[in-house]
C-alpha cells in the first residue's frame, strides 16, 4: 500500500481549514481515510469562539477514530456520531444555532481485506480507480445545482440565497452541528479487488477539473499519480495566478485551501 498526501492554505500565513488523515492499515489490510474542507466563515461574528480550523481538526480526528472502531459503525452513523461529539465539545461556549457555525465538507473511506466503503458530503470529491484503469468520481452535486440558480440573481443577492439553502430542504448539506445531515451523504461500497486507487480531494484541488478544465477526472488522477498531490496543487496555483481576478474562470475566491490524499491499495 502506498499513501501520498499534500495540503496548502489558500493564503500563506493564514490557517489552513482543510484536514486530512489516514489510519495506517493493520496486518489484515484494514484502514481508513478522512478529508475535510472547512467552510470559511464570513467576516464578523459567526457564533463560535474556536474557528473553522479547530472545527475541521476536531471533527476529522473524531471521525477517523469512529471509522476505526470495532464493531464498525456504518459510515453515516460514524459521521453522525462525530458531528454530535464535536458539537458537544463547544456547545457550552458557542452558538451552534448560528447559520455559519463552523462546518465542513466530508470525504471518507474505509477498507478491509474484502470491501471498500466511501462517503461524500458536499463539494469535495473521491476518485475511485478500478484495476482496468476506469476512474469513477464520487460526487455530491447538490451545491452544483444551487449555483446556477444563484447566478441568475443580482450579484448582491447571491450569497444570501446560497446561505438560505445551506443544510435546508431543496438545498445542500455540510457537516456542522446537526448529526441528521449524515443521512444526506452519498455512500457506496465495492469489493476490494475492484478498487486499485483512491484519491480524496477538497474542492481547492477539484478546481483542476471543475474550474480550470485542465482535464477530466481521469486526467486529474493520472496527474496525481505522475506528479504527486503536491505537483497537482502547484498546477492549480499556477492556473489561479494566471487568472487572479477570476475573469476567465469565475470562482468564489482567487485561491482556496487545497488538499489531496492519494492511496494505492
Amino acid at each position: 500500500m502506498r499513501i501520498q498526501s499534500a495540503t496548502e492554505p489558500g493564503t500563506p500565513g493564514q490557517p489552513n481549514e482543510d484536514f486530512a488523515a489516514v489510519a495506517m492499515p493493520t496486518e489484515a489490510g484494514e484502514g481508513a481515510l478522512v478529508v475535510l474542507d472547512g467552510v470559511t466563515a464570513p467576516r464578523g461574528d459567526f457564533g463560535c469562539a474556536h474557528g473553522v480550523a479547530w472545527f475541521s481538526a476536531r471533527l476529522g480526528g473524531t471521525l477517523l477514530r469512529a471509522l476505526a472502531r470495532t464493531p464498525a459503525p456504518t459510515l453515516r452513523d460514524a459521521l453522525a456520531e462525530s458531528i454530535s461529539r464535536t458539537a458537544d465539545a463547544h456547545r457550552g461556549t458557542c452558538d451552534l444555532s448560528h447559520r455559519r457555525t463552523p462546518q465542513a465538507t466530508v470525504v471518507c473511506a474505509r477498507w478491509d481485506a474484502t470491501r471498500v466503503e466511501h462517503l461524500v458530503l458536499s463539494d469535495s470529491a473521491l476518485l475511485v480507480e478500478a484495476p482496468t484503469g476506469l476512474v469513477r468520481p464520487v460526487l455530491d452535486t447538490r451545491l452544483d445545482q444551487v449555483r446556477p440558480r444563484a447566478r441568475a440573481l443580482p450579484r448582491g443577492e447571491r450569497a444570501a440565497f446560497v446561505e438560505s439553502l445551506r443544510n435546508a430542504p431543496g438545498g445542500f448539506f455540510t457537516a456542522a452541528a446537526d448529526p441528521a445531515v449524515a443521512e444526506h451523504a452519498v455512500v457506496g461500497a465495492a469489493p476490494r479487488h475492484e478498487v486499485r486507487t483512491l484519491a480524496a480531494l477538497t474542492d481547492g484541488v477539484g478546481r483542476w477539473t471543475e474550474t480550470f478544465r485542465l482535464g477530466d477526472w481521469a486526467a486529474l488522477l493520472a496527474s496525481l499519480k505522475a506528479r504527486g498531490p503536491g505537483g497537482v496543487i502547484e498546477e492549480v496555483r499556477a492556473a489561479e495566478s494566471a487568472d487572479p481576478e477570476g475573469a476567465a474562470f469565475p470562482r468564489g475566491k482567487a485561491h482556496d485551501d487545497a488538499t489531496a490524499v492519494l492511496l494505492t491499495l
